[in-house]
Order: C-alpha cells, then structure tokens, then sequence
C-alpha cells in the first residue's frame, strides 16, 4: 500500500491484536476474509478493523469511494470507533460535531455547488410546503396510543425544517404526556421518507449554529429518549434521515418492497440525523462502516437479516 492512501486493505488474519491498535489508525482499515459475505458477516472477533469485505474486489470497491472523499470517510469511522465507548447521548453529541465539522469542508463544498449547479429551483426556492396547509404529521389519540402519519407525499416526505419541528413537537408529548404508552409512527404517499431536504442543504451558513440546532431541537434524541415506547412502520424508500430516526424506535416493521440507503459519503459527510448511533447499534458498527462507505441500496431483506429491521409485512 501506497503510503499517501486514505485506507489501509488488509487480509483479516493478518490485523494486529494489539488492543486500541484500530483507535490509533488515521485512515479507514478494511479487512478482507476470502468467502466471507458482508452482508451475513457480522462483528466476529476482528475488532481491529473498520469494515470487513469477502473479496479484494469488494475492499477496491470501498477504496474507490473513500478516495473520491477521504476526509468524511476519516471522520465516519473515528465516530464510529469512539461512540462504541459512549452512552447515547454523548455518541449524538459527537456525530453532530462531526457532522458540523464537514459541513464546513471542501468536499461538502464541492458536492453543494454541483447539486445547486444542476438544480436551479434549490437556488431558487426552498420553501418545501408547496403551498399545503395540511400539518406536516397527522395525529390522532386513541386511549393510551398515539397515532402519527408523515404527510408530506408531494415531496416524498423529506425532512425539512418543517418536518423536523413537527417530529419534535411530537415526541415532546411523550416526554410530558406519561399516559401515552405507545406511538405508532407511518407515513402517507408512496415512501416512508426521502431523508433531509436537499433544497436545505447549506442553508445554515454557520455550522457550529446548526449544530446547536440538533442538540436542542432534535428527533433524534427525543426518539432514542423515548424508543422503548415507540413503533415505527415503513415503506417505499427510506432514506438517510427516513432511516436514521425509526431505527431508534424498540420496533420497526418495514413492507416487503421497502429499500433503505445512506448516501451522505458521496455528499462529503456522514449521517447526520442520529444514523451513526441508531443504525450501528442494531447492526454493529463494522456492518454500519461498509453500508454507509459503499452507499448501496439493501433490501427489506437484508434489513431483516442484519437486524436493521424487526419484522417484514405482506
């Protein structure tokens, strides 16, 4: 391996056994046992490695993704590797510094001023309520459940500001309301949720304000206060922040055709909604490093078999 790579790609039997060795690595570190499959593989002694792949084509696959943004790739696996040893709050804490962090990157930069480049309507407006004076989440009290439906179909219900002060006026009732013993959370229209809002992407010029903004205002940690009485019911595309928030939920259903993805590696960051603590704690952190560095679709399937999911509906 060149010394200037981003990444270090090394056979499984070959990882050092030093304990902390992987905590001193200032690049990813990809492991590859021969015949293994990622997407059955789970953590399996080898804690010395960020990522483990069944083939040197897979590993390349990684490498390709991480050179074109080293530096997000960097900051994803060093929370990754460090909220192993934090509770949950303290682990949200650091993904939004993180988070903060890239924002104020080149490589967020770079990939910002393409997106606005090909899309003139996210200069030109980012006013995602298309005119609807609907609440962005229906809510309906039955007894002691509380119903919730996402309703923004028209834009795929992305997580926009709106959205977001809407979740978290829903999840303050479960913090003042005790008598509310479970939410059961949906969503209208063809998908779950596209994720945060690209139209919203960098509007918040000062990152250290946005990362105020998650710590006092955010879905994340009201979902994760509150998860052993939450239930979450997915469908269609789940993308991002469409996955992030209902991993916290203690039960998530997912229909047969639902696929879930996170793409913020190719945007020069990482999951930014609380995605690296709720995603990685269901699948474990090795599983969560090669699905948010490779950026692949999975299945409702493979959701199941990793335990992304709880259960699969006809």
């Amino acid at each position: 391996m060149a010394g200037d790579q981003p990444y270090k790609i090394m056979p499984c039997d070959a990882l050092p056994t030093q304990p902390q060795w992987l905590y001193q690595q200032t690049v990813p570190v990809i492991a590859v046992a021969e015949g293994a499959d990622q997407i059955t593989q789970s953590d399996n002694g080898y804690e010395n490695t960020d990522v483990i792949v069944g083939c040197e084509k897979d590993a390349e696959g990684l490498a390709t993704r991480i050179r074109k943004n080293p530096q997000a790739a960097l900051v994803l696996v060093q929370v990754l590797r460090a909220q192993t040893l934090l509770p949950t709050a303290a682990a949200l804490d650091m993904e939004s510094m993180a988070f903060a962090t890239l924002q104020a990157g080149d490589e967020f930069k770079t990939w910002l001023e393409s997106y606005r480049g090909s899309n003139t309507t996210a200069n030109a407006n980012t006013d995602t309520k298309d005119g609807n004076d609907q609440p962005a989440i229906d809510m309906d009290r039955q007894g002691d459940v509380l119903t919730a439906v996402l309703n923004r179909p028209q834009t795929r219900n992305s997580i926009t500001v709106e959205m977001r002060d809407a979740l978290v006026e829903l999840l303050t009732i479960m913090r003042v309301d005790t008598s509310v013993q479970r939410l059961l959370i949906s969503a209208r229209g063809a998908c779950f949720s596209v994720g945060g809002e690209l139209a919203e992407f960098g509007s918040l010029i000062n990152p250290s304000n946005a990362h105020w903004i998650r710590t006092v205002h955010s879905p994340a940690r009201l979902m994760a206060e509150h998860s052993g009485r939450i239930t979450c019911t997915v469908h269609g595309a789940c993308i991002g922040s469409g996955i992030e928030l209902p991993a916290f939920a203690s039960q998530l259903y997912a229909y047969k055709k639902t696929f879930f993805q996170l793409p913020e590696l190719a945007m020069g960051l990482i999951p930014g909604a609380g995605g690296t603590v709720s995603i990685s704690r269901r699948i474990g952190r090795q599983k969560a490093g090669w699905w948010i560095l490779s950026g692949k679709k999975i299945t409702a399937q493979t959701a199941l078999q990793w335990g992304l999911i709880d259960k699969l509906l006809d």
